[in-house]
């Protein structure tokens, strides 16, 4: 179970990674970024390719076209006629059809330069050995495409001003075949994916990521922040047991930090690297995150029951012994504080019997410190850091290990004179 809408992948993360030059690459983009990985071995795979762009940087680094030019020759491909052809009914027609042979020998000339373009400057120079062997051998399949036109040979014609008709019955047999066999297909799948790719690795290094290391005994994050802030505060965070409970103040920061946490867990679980300087965490089949429920018109579900239902789908997971993160913004806010006190300490007591599972939840209900759990340490705590300077709160943002009694609801209300001005 996947439940990762808050975290606004598609509108927030996906630019970060997105510097593709065409639609369908960066469709292929926006599906790696969709879905997490089905096992850690998949996970690992993705890493050691996304590496392998990595080490072929240097000669990657200036990959570059016109978008123009890709269109063009990707509609000419796409809107070819294959039906029954040959060289004499082309050449027939080329010879007898200026409109055409012009139409046509400007639709070449400019598959042909694309092609060499790209093939010369960076696919023939990519080191294949550097990635795993079965995406290895995806590399071959668009260097063995681009060879099979033998390109050099119709770009030497062009600059000698001798490209002629019999160099465009040559290849458009050559397009007409590969067309009708689905080599053609093949290969736009795989070079978008290879740009896709390509792209994904381009932010890696842009923002400075770092690939997580899975172990399913320790979680930990160094360094972690939410990397759409201009100038975020890293923050490190090693969970010591399997349910964490985070306290803070108004706008101390607690959503975005739990929304960084899940986003360094949910883009490792994507094969990817997250925004931080170290991560190990298990590897998790549920990721389920909760941060921005609100009420339902079309379900018909209160926020309350959004939240309830949220936690009922994890715990169902979690009591089959599958490994489930599961983060609770403010768990049980749609409710009345007698209820929510009641039934946030029963969640947290039964989410212990959960070892094999990770929880994160915020509070504003202070009263939950008094739990058996919480003075025992079972429950580990921890909170985010503000200073009150004759009564001006100062934000840190920074995570601290125990507990915020800080309360800034009546400071600010009386700061901004709310009080006063209800008097009248």
């Amino acid at each position: 179970m996947i439940n990762t809408q808050d975290l606004h992948i598609e509108d927030e993360i996906r630019p970060l990674f997105d510097f593709t030059y065409n639609d369908f690459s960066g469709k292929e983009v926006k599906d790696i970024l969709a879905q997490p990985l089905g096992s850690k071995e998949a996970i690992l795979m993705r890493q050691q390719l996304l590496q392998g762009f990595a080490a072929n940087h240097q000669i990657l680094k200036d990959y570059s076209y016109y978008r123009f030019n890709l269109a063009e020759v990707y509609e000419f491909l796409e809107t070819i006629f294959v039906g029954s052809v040959s060289t004499k009914k082309l050449r027939w027609r080329f010879m007898f059809s200026e409109k055409e042979k012009q139409q046509k020998k400007g639709k070449l000339i400019l598959l042909v330069r694309l092609f060499y373009a790209i093939n010369t400057e960076y696919i023939s120079k990519i080191d294949t050995s550097l990635f795993p062997p079965a995406y290895a051998a995806e590399l071959e399949e668009i260097k063995n495409f681009f060879a099979s036109f033998n390109l050099e040979r119709y770009e030497t014609a062009f600059n000698k001003n001798k490209f002629k008709i019999s160099h465009m019955v040559e290849l458009m047999m050559i397009i007409t075949t590969k067309t009708t066999n689905g080599e053609a297909a093949a290969f736009w799948k795989r070079w978008f994916l290879f740009e896709a790719y390509l792209s994904i690795s381009t932010g890696i290094a842009t923002h400075g990521f770092t690939f997580p290391t899975f172990d399913d005994a320790h979680f930990s994050l160094e360094g972690f922040y939410h990397p759409v802030l201009k100038n975020p505060v890293k923050n490190n965070l090693t969970a010591r047991h399997n349910v964490i409970l985070l306290t803070g103040p108004n706008m101390s920061g607690k959503s975005t930090l739990l929304k960084a946490l899940s986003l360094c867990v949910y883009l490792g679980h994507t094969g990817l690297a997250v925004p931080a300087s170290k991560a190990t965490m298990p590897f998790f089949a549920t990721i389920s995150v909760a941060i921005n429920l609100t009420d339902s018109i079309v379900s018909g579900y209160s926020h309350f029951m959004s939240e309830i239902i949220t936690l009922k789908n994890v715990l169902k997971e979690a009591e089959g012994d599958t490994k489930c993160f599961a983060v609770y913004d403010e768990l049980f806010r749609g409710t009345n504080i007698e209820d929510a006190l009641e039934i946030s300490t029963a969640t947290l007591k039964g989410l212990t019997h959960f070892p094999n599972s990770l929880f994160f939840i915020s509070t504003h209900l202070h009263q939950l410190k008094e739990m058996d759990e919480v003075k025992s340490n079972k429950i580990y705590t921890c909170y985010i850091d503000c200073k009150l300077t004759d009564n001006i709160p100062a934000f840190a943002y920074t995570l601290k290990e125990g507990w915020s009694d800080l309360k800034l609801g009546r400071i600010l209300f009386e700061k901004e004179g709310l009080n006063k001005m209800l008097e009248r």
